[in-house]
């Protein structure tokens, strides 16, 4: 079961994150076809948010084709974005731990550790292209 969370210093609205969770969720597969999603009234008892917020993410994963509102019964995941397991992951996710590790040990913050894997992400993607 997912379980979300709100970073109010994202700058990106409540409802995107809790798509971008969802989707997160689904690519490493934390999430299955068939899992059912927290309850609304869950979620926003769990985060203290109101309840159009989550209806407007569940709907927007809707729409994507990624759930499927089942009426009286909740909501459930029909699709994947990933064939891949967590477990499959694994060795980079490894890697990725000692990378942070070793940032922190640099002395950056986690807002650095994220502009600078954000900033290295971007750069290196648009060389990908070039």
């Amino acid at each position: 079961m997912i379980e979300f969370y709100l970073d109010g210093r994202s700058g990106v609205s409540p409802y995107l994150q809790l798509v971008q969770q969802v989707r997160h969720a689904l690519r490493l597969g934390v999430l299955r076809e068939g899992d059912q999603m927290p309850t609304v009234k869950e979620v926003v008892a769990h985060l203290a948010i109101n309840a159009n917020t989550v209806l407007k993410a569940y709907r927007e994963l809707e729409h994507e084709g990624l759930v499927a509102a089942r009426p009286g019964v909740g909501t459930f995941v029909t699709a994947t974005l990933t064939n891949a397991s967590l477990a499959a992951h694994g060795p980079l996710r490894l890697e990725l731990q000692r990378w942070l590790a070793k940032a922190r040990r640099a002395g950056l913050d986690d807002e650095s550790i994220e502009a600078l894997f954000m900033t290295t992400f971007r750069t290196t993607a648009q060389e990908d292209i070039a």
